[in-house]
């Protein structure tokens, strides 16, 4: 149960955080300056840390292994980036009809245009037991995807191609993202030795800068005098979000689990978490760069803000069920490929 208490009491943190970043703030207090400098350090140092610290800890030899499940990654891939997006836009068409602020459910939008996390799809399938390989290769190879199909599919969704030109986005993701992934791959090659012996909080250490983005985020959004957030629409988004996921749960679990399908009891449990999962590391740089100057970028960011805590929680509390169902499925199709003993006369 270690890897289910290090997800809890990473929700526990967000919340703690959120918390005080919306306590300690007055309207129209901004954070640029201060201790934290946010205008430097999360700009420019803050994203770059995390993802230099991925390459660092990310074991290459551990993706080749899953590389060619292709039927697996196909569904991961197509259900995240294609399926998702364009089901949450079908849906918005819906509630656009509503009084929900609309900024707010702009970011549900966002939300669907998300690659795949790194961390907590992998931990939940390790818990549970499924194919932790396979959660692995998605979640890296959805990232690397992300950098390119989010900006994509955020312009498409959100019409804002007239005011963000892709050359700016590219070359910004690129060298906060890429750049340092690659070279954290290239030192690891060099230290791995010692990166297998001393084990080095990588976690924890991309936890803390994830946190300080988090908070700097919501300090954005509170402090600004003109925002628009009133509870009803606050409400309504957090009992959407975790609708949309339990739904999508439930979508993705019968499709890899029905008659003709050919993914096993493990594979399916990666599915699960991979395809329902959305990076909020990945997102919330990205929407900086995409939406940057946008007068409404906090509102856009604060569904995904909430997603992340809420696939955390969801996911840890659905983890006994779906082992306890994977194990009687391992055991079901043990029993039906037993060859059966002949009868005697």
């Amino acid at each position: 149960m270690g890897l289910l208490e290090r997800l809890r009491k990473e929700w526990f943190i967000l919340g703690i955080v959120l918390v005080i970043a919306v306590a300690r703030l007055e309207p129209g207090v901004g954070v640029k300056g201060g201790p934290l400098k946010p205008e430097i350090t999360i700009t420019y140092i803050a994203v770059s840390a995390i993802f230099f610290n991925s390459g660092l800890s990310l074991k290459t030899e551990e993706l080749t292994s899953a590389l060619m499940h292709v039927k697996l990654h196909l569904f991961v891939q197509i259900f995240t980036l294609v399926f998702f997006p364009t089901a949450i836009w079908l849906f918005l068409q819906l509630l656009s009809i509503t009084p929900i602020n609309e900024w707010l459910l702009k970011g549900l939008q966002t939300v669907g245009c998300m690659p795949p996390p790194v961390s907590s799809a992998v931990i939940l399938t390790k818990a549970v037991g499924g194919n932790e390989a396979a959660a692995i290769f998605n979640s890296a190879f959805g990232s690397f995807l992300g950098i390119v199909i989010t900006p994509l599919l955020l312009l498409l969704f959100l019409g804002s191609s007239s005011s963000v030109p892709f050359t700016s986005i590219f070359s910004q993701l690129f060298m906060t993202v890429v750049v340092p992934l690659i070279i954290g791959q290239i030192v690891r090659r060099y230290i791995k030795d010692w990166l297998e012996r001393k084990k080095p909080p990588f976690g924890a250490i991309s936890s803390c800068v994830l946190l300080m983005i988090i908070y700097t985020t919501f300090c954005d959004t509170f402090a600004n005098p003109n925002i628009d957030l009133d509870k009803f629409s606050l409400i309504i988004i957090v009992f959407i979000i975790f609708s949309v996921q339990m739904s999508f749960m439930f979508l993705t679990f019968l499709f890899s689990t029905r008659n003709n399908s050919t993914f096993t009891p493990a594979d399916t449990v990666a599915i699960v978490f991979c395809s329902t999962h959305k990076s909020l590391t990945l997102g919330i740089p990205m929407l900086k760069i995409v939406f940057a100057g946008y007068e409404y970028l906090s509102l856009i960011s604060v569904p995904l803000l909430i997603y992340h805590p809420a696939q955390i929680l969801l996911g840890s509390l659905l983890v006994p069920t779906i082992k306890s169902w994977m194990v009687s499925r391992q055991k079901a199709l043990k029993l039906t490929r037993q060859p059966k003993a002949p009868v005697k006369v």
